[in-house]
């Protein structure tokens, strides 16, 4: 790098919101498996102790000698329904506990991967799993669950789809003194990634190694201020090239990090996700984004154009960075977390629908949306039905995550504080789907799933 590379680097620190927003330490616990209880929860607290003892130090060592932000380190481990069937007897909220206290003891922020993965069907410890997530997220504080309902492979499981709708609703009633916080961390996916750095979706899959180092950037804040800076002369070709190379850079930044932290922790390299994460600073938005490249407000008709050019630019300005890119990686639209958003949403611009038709291009789905708390549990399956569908024909990740706000209807706030930020509680469609919902079975993978 040139001196001119570095400065700008170090601008994009200082005044851009350029950050890296994860470091996520994925720990298998296939080798935890014990039918007595007891035993297993003991061995699942003392290896991801064991691993993860030094990994918060090592985050902060990083960011002091770099310069660097490196915002929060986590942990995902191994589904838990694959651990927690081999104890038919013994309630899964005992593994949340666990992973909870273990959570605590290293000093991460969130550990996900109470999760379990039915797109084709409930296996011994995936139903009684999900019977307890509101139980689990409402008696800890830093687990985060989820479920994967289908796959482009699979189709989708809509018994499974159904139940969520219902695990949704409870969970953010036992969670009403708290904003409903608990559906804050529950995410239901479609063709869920098994390496995904971010929560409240991450996880450790099956197939990772025993123990890996995955890593998320993030810098809306930086492709919105090379935009601005660009001006009004560049067409839309022109500014896609301006994304890649922005998107190369931050990628650059992360791969740095992710391989400064493999290399102190003695542990396995795994991705960079370069999705841009906001949060609810100002500046550090999606919307801000597309509102540069000349739309009004987010929201607006050629918002989903604006947002496909934005994801697959970065995207390919990522891969020239890093031989490594996985997870996410693209934009995330969470609501509450994105200024812009919020400021759309709030006025109207911005509803339900075109969140949806804009899912079908960015990297994850209907993120951190806050809706009426009386809206039925029916209607919460076929908003993830609708998304598990655009997720299973396009043949990439798509996700829900919705807290239905007890006590509050459209129009009032619902407010996490932190990283979640706050927002409006948008309407949603009346129309009931309950009958179809209520049939069961599944739909069948799309034609496009026969590649072989």
């Amino acid at each position: 790098m040139n001196t001119n590379e570095i400065l700008e680097t170090i601008n994009m620190i200082d005044n851009e919101d350029l950050d890296v927003r994860t470091i996520t330490m994925g720990i298998s616990l296939l080798d935890c498996i014990d039918p007595d209880v007891e035993k297993a929860t003991q061995k699942i607290y003392d290896k991801i102790c064991r691993y993860a003892e030094n990994l918060v130090k090592t985050g902060e060592e990083i960011s002091r000698q770099y310069g660097i932000p490196i915002i929060n380190k986590r942990i995902s481990v191994t589904p838990i329904a694959m651990v927690s069937g081999a104890c038919p007897g013994a309630s899964p909220v005992r593994f949340a506990a666990t992973l909870d206290r273990a959570a605590k003891t290293v000093g991460v922020n969130f550990i996900g991967g109470y999760s379990a993965l039915v797109q084709k069907g409930f296996g011994p410890g995936d139903y009684a799993l999900i019977e307890s997530i509101p139980e689990a997220l409402s008696e800890t504080d830093f687990v985060c669950s989820s479920i994967n309902v289908g796959s482009t492979k699979a189709g989708i499981n809509m018994d499974a789809v159904a139940k969520m709708g219902k695990i949704v609703k409870k969970t953010a009633e036992l969670t009403a003194d708290r904003e409903c916080i608990g559906a804050a961390k529950l995410v239901v996916f479609c063709n869920a990634p098994e390496d995904n750095p971010f929560m409240a979706g991450a996880f450790h899959g099956p197939g990772e190694p025993d123990c890996v180092i995955n890593v998320g950037v993030s810098g809306p804040g930086v492709v919105r201020a090379a935009i601005q800076k660009s001006g009004g002369g560049c067409d839309l070709t022109q500014i896609a090239e301006l994304i890649k190379r922005t998107a190369f850079k931050i990628t650059r930044m992360g791969q740095l990090v992710a391989q400064e932290a493999s290399r102190r922790l003695c542990v396995p390299f795994g991705i960079v996700d370069l999705s841009l994460a906001p949060t609810p600073a100002i500046g550090d938005s999606v919307a801000y984004i597309l509102e540069g490249m000349g739309l009004e407000q987010c929201g607006a008709h050629g918002t989903t154009a604006a947002l496909a050019l934005l994801n697959d630019a970065v995207k390919k300005g990522g891969v020239m960075a890093s031989s490594s890119v996985g997870g996410l990686s693209g934009a995330f639209i969470p609501v509450t977390e994105d200024a812009g958003m919020i400021q759309a949403a709030r006025s109207g611009c911005l509803t339900l629908n075109k969140l949806e038709a804009m899912t079908a291009v960015c990297s994850v789905g209907l993120d951190m949306i806050a809706i009426p708390g009386d809206t039925p549990a029916e209607i919460i399956s076929g908003i993830i039905a609708d998304e598990a569908a655009i997720g299973m024909v396009n043949s990439k990740t798509t996700a829900v995550r919705v807290i239905p706000a007890v006590g509050k209807k459209a129009g009032e706030e619902l407010d996490f504080g932190g990283l979640l930020g706050s927002g409006p509680i948008m309407d949603v469609n009346p129309a009931s789907p309950k009958e179809f919902i209520g049939r069961g079975g599944k739909i069948p993978a799309p034609l496009q799933s026969l590649k072989n």
